[in-house]
């Protein structure tokens, strides 16, 4: 039993029954003095109190189990003659379930009729303002003591009353809700909590006498997965102190949602005072139309708003509009039929349709399997609406969309801070062969959807997705209004998946219906690869022959399809497949520079290595000692209220086939899992990923908080020392300058991920850069004016120095040196140029000796061959003047002989040819023979 408390009466407020404390009697001493000096003194005599003036109340229990029943003024110094205070009832009684205690006799009564009572025990079920016993504090979840005077203060957030419930706060403060109670026995407390943001912990614990917590598994929360929690504690003997504690951790624009505490039993709501109802506006009702009737027509018809609140018989109050005025229905969605009573139902697989009648596929020809609606006459069999509260968040039964024709738009709510609901459930997916051979390739299906918001105030249009009917995660919000627009998602996962637009108009309370002509449209949705779909048209398949002729079949992953033969053709060496248009040669895309294809040719690579062409040399890279993930954290930020926090970006550069090996996740709401094991509830892999780390030393629990995990490169665009590549750039000047010469290489991502700030998607570029003094894997910096990483949101850009970056090292790296010969050896050694700006490649050669001679052995070699080549030529000079003289002497017979008859000559003139060696004989010839015939000359 709680002390003090006992039965109460329902339609008690904050408190309920006759929670007080030993404050309340030192509150009522002193209401009895003023009292007393306002009647003692000069002013108008007051009147007696009326039972309708005043209630009962206990006073604190005192050693003794004793207290006294005393009367309250519901407003001091109204009244006088009070009830005297009277000996209460035992601190030990209570009331049972079902009865209530009537403090004018001190008795149980029954509670009466469309009302219940909890008996033993407190409750408070409703929250206009905090109830008496409870205290709600704020602190900042900094400990640094130097960060405190730069920061603001935390005193205004603290947990908020809000009508049917108690709200916390939404900022990075630690807010915390405090209630004591005393038990004479064991017992339990229980509520219902609403905890729909993950960036937000939500802790219950209590405490005992000894303020030592409970040891108890249930003490961080889980995100509320359909709406309301109901949460049951158990109390010891004594007395217990509960604390319910949140912070928030939204470091980004976007305001966390608070979480929601209410008692586990709510009373229907009431008001003091009856009103009247106001007069029925335009805003006051909807239109839609009924299902089309055997002529192919609908009726237009208008319906109040539910429930309606207004009076359409008051003064000035406008009527419904006249409902059945017929109109022709809309064709059926692509993939339907239209039957003999105007109903349209889907076509049987193998054919297609526009919306008419369904034909068949031609030969060759594949139905393209898939949801497109772009007509609204009816709600689609697998869609379903509703409205949730935006209050207490609980559905209300109503219809939430409306069609409309062309396009299906949300209703008019009971409220305008409703959330309007449109949920699209798909059972499953059926991607064609080479996506499911794939294991890098996540793309199952995607949606494509084509909307607009029409709004005057603060309206949001969320999309949510849930796998296996998990919790809706949110994956895009627009604020305000917005045009007409298309939007994407890729659905990563073959499981049951639902999809969900939820619209509402203000966050604001408003009595009534304000901004019911603030609107969202939805025009067409059209969704891919769907299980047991319908087709809208057929495309070309891969052709197998067998015995029942020719038949579609899948081509092996990164084959493309021949329009013409319907054959399957091999992607050329790096080049990727586009897996849903795999149709010609065409479809085969290059990959970028310095990047590779895969095994099933569906999506480029680099695998480590890099070569580089420039006018005076060529450079090689090999990267394999940076293929590791790595971790790099950004300097520590702080919040306006001054919780620190840190971007954490993890890299996976090359290497692994492709495979991405980032991983970043959400942990907030598994805080409470033992040490040494893992279960993160969200997470994201990617080449280049980032999260925001609250340490562990600022939240104070046994684990740094990771939260809000983002992908950054999704996809490799190419690798090369330019700056700029497919239209990202990584600008020079965002680092220091390079000083060895070699220039940087640089590697390119792109990330899918496309939203509002950045409608193109984020990019992400690694600058590689030589450093000998850092040994691999080196160090990764920010951009010093970008401490964050980037410095629009969008473009994303680190730099990588380290040894492994060097260039491979070559002949061209070393320097070659030559010693003289000494003692008959020579040496030459290699030495690397200075400084060495390589890593890797070859190595550098030994030391190479070799046998040599010394100069004074050449110098003898030297003389002695002269000397010898002196004599030689001397001996030659003798011999050839003494034949010379020789032949002087016959020339001289041969002139004297020159009366002889032509040609007639001695038979030894027929030696002349031994005169070639001499100089001097053709001129004696010419000169001494002039008779001679010219053929004797030449002879």
């Amino acid at each position: 039993m709680a002390e003090p408390g006992h039965g109460h009466h329902p339609s008690a407020r904050g408190g309920g029954g006759a929670e007080k404390l030993t404050s309340q009697l030192l509150y009522l001493l002193f209401w009895a003095g003023t009292t007393f000096r306002v009647t003692q003194g000069t002013g108008p005599e007051l009147h007696a109190c009326k039972e309708s003036e005043y209630h009962y109340e206990y006073t604190a229990c005192d050693s003794t189990g004793s207290r006294w029943r005393v009367a309250v003024p519901h407003t001091p110094g109204l009244c006088t003659s009070l009830p005297d205070p009277v000996k209460g009832t035992e601190c030990s009684f209570s009331c049972n379930a079902g009865e209530f205690l009537d403090m004018k006799d001190q008795s149980c009564k029954p509670c009466a009729e469309g009302r219940y009572s909890l008996g033993t025990g407190i409750r408070f079920d409703e929250w206009d303002e905090l109830p008496h016993g409870f205290a709600s504090l704020s602190a900042n979840m900094e400990i640094e003591d130097n960060t405190m005077e730069s920061t603001e203060n935390c005193t205004s957030s603290k947990w908020v009353p809000r009508g049917d419930y108690i709200a916390s706060n939404t900022d990075e403060c630690t807010a915390t809700l405090m209630y004591a109670v005393s038990l004479k026995q064991s017992g339990t407390v229980n509520f219902e909590y609403y905890y729909p943001d993950s960036s937000i912990i939500f802790e219950f614990f209590v405490q005992n006498d000894q303020c030592q917590p409970n040891v108890d598994d249930s003490r961080w929360m889980k995100t509320t997965e359909k709406g309301w929690e109901f949460h049951s504690v158990e109390l010891n003997r004594g007395n217990n102190v509960l604390y319910w504690r949140t912070t928030a951790f939204s470091v980004w624009s976007k305001v966390s949602n608070p979480v929601l505490v209410r008692n586990i039993a709510i009373t229907e709501k009431g008001a003091s005072s009856c009103k009247m109802r106001p007069a029925c506006t335009d805003k006051d009702y909807f239109y839609t139309h009924t299902a089309c009737d055997a002529n192919g027509e609908t009726q237009l018809m208008y319906k109040w708003a539910q429930p309606k609140i207004c009076d359409e018989d008051a003064e000035g109050a406008v009527k419904l509009p006249a409902s059945g005025v017929k109109k022709r229905c809309p064709p059926c969605n692509p993939g339907f039929f239209k039957t003999s009573n105007s109903t349209c139902e889907p076509c049987p697989y193998g054919t297609y349709s526009n919306g008419s009648d369904c034909t068949h596929c031609p030969a060759g020809t594949e139905p393209v399997l898939g949801y497109e609606y772009k007509w609204w006459n009816m709600l689609p069999a697998n869609m379903e609406t509703t409205v949730l509260s935006g209050i207490n968040f609980e559905y209300k039964g109503l219809t939430g969309w409306e069609v409309a024709g062309d396009h299906i738009y949300t209703a008019v709510g009971a409220s305008d801070n409703d959330f309007m609901i449109l949920t699209l459930v798909v059972p499953g997916f059926r991607p064609p062969q080479s996506v499911t051979a794939d294991t890098e390739n996540k793309e199952m299906a995607r949606i494509t959807f084509i909307f607009e918001t029409i709004c005057s105030v603060n309206c949001e249009l969320y999309f949510m997705v849930g796998v296996n009917s998990r919790t809706n995660t949110p994956v895009e919000t627009w604020k305000g209004s917005k045009g007409k627009q298309s939007y994407t998602y890729i659905i990563e996962e073959n499981a049951t998946m639902s999809f969900t637009w939820a619209f509402q108009r203000t966050t604001l309370h408003y009595i009534g219906r304000k901004y019911t002509n603030d609107v969202a449209k939805i025009y067409s949705i059209n969704i891919t690869n769907v299980m047991d779909g319908v087709a809208s048209y057929c495309r070309p398949c891969a052709l197998e022959a067998s015995d029942m002729g020719s038949s579609c079949t899948a081509c092996p992953a990164g084959y493309y399809i021949n329009r013409n033969s319907g054959t399957c053709h091999p992607c050329p060496p790096n080049t990727i497949l586009k897996a849903h248009q795999p149709y010609g040669a065409q479809a085969c895309m290059a990959c970028g520079p310095g990047t590779r294809s895969n095994q099933a040719h569906s999506l480029c690579y680099n695998d480590c290595t890099f070569s580089q062409k420039n006018p005076s040399r060529s450079f090689s890279y090999n990267f394999s000692a940076l293929a590791n993930t790595v971790s790099l954290a950004g300097g520590p930020s702080f919040t306006s209220k001054g919780l620190k926090y840190f971007h954490h970006f993890t890299l996976s550069l090359c290497g692994n086939q492709g495979k991405k090996m980032s991983v970043c996740a959400d942990n907030v709401t598994d805080l409470r899992i033992p040490e040494g094991e893992s279960g993160f509830s969200k997470s994201i892999t990617a080449y280049v990923c980032q999260s925001v780390i609250i340490p562990s030393e600022v939240t104070g629990y046994k684990a740094g908080v990771s939260s809000q995990p983002v992908s950054l490169a999704d996809r490799l665009v190419g690798v090369s020392t330019d700056v700029t590549l497919n239209g990202i750039t990584s600008p020079a000047e965002l680092f220091h300058p390079e000083t060895l010469g070699i220039p940087d290489v640089i590697f390119f991502f792109r990330s899918s991920d496309v939203t509002q700030s950045c409608s193109s998607g984020r990019s992400t570029t690694i600058r590689l850069r030589c450093n000998p003094l850092k040994t691999a894997p080196g160090s990764l910096s920010l951009p010093s004016m970008c401490s964050d990483g980037t410095c629009d949101g969008c473009n994303f850009h680190f730099l990588w120095e380290s040894v492994a970056a060097c260039p491979l090292c070559s002949a061209a790296d070393y320097h070659t040196f030559v010693s003289s010969c000494v003692a008959g050896i020579q040496k030459t050694t290699y030495v690397w140029r200075e400084p060495k700006i390589c890593s890797g490649g070859i190595s550098l050669p030994e030391q190479r000796v070799t046998i040599c001679k010394m100069i004074d052995f050449w110098l003898k070699v030297g003389i002695s061959a002269g000397t010898c080549s002196a004599i030689l030529l001397t001996v030659l000079t003798c011999y050839f003047w003494k034949k010379n003289q020789k032949l002087e002497y016959k020339y001289s017979k041969l002139v004297m002989n020159a009366t002889l008859k032509d040609c007639d000559l001695p038979k030894f003139e027929f030696q002349i040819f031994v005169f070639y060696r001499v100089p001097k004989l053709p001129f004696l010839l010419a000169s001494n023979l002039p008779n001679i015939p010219t053929l004797c000359i030449l002879f």
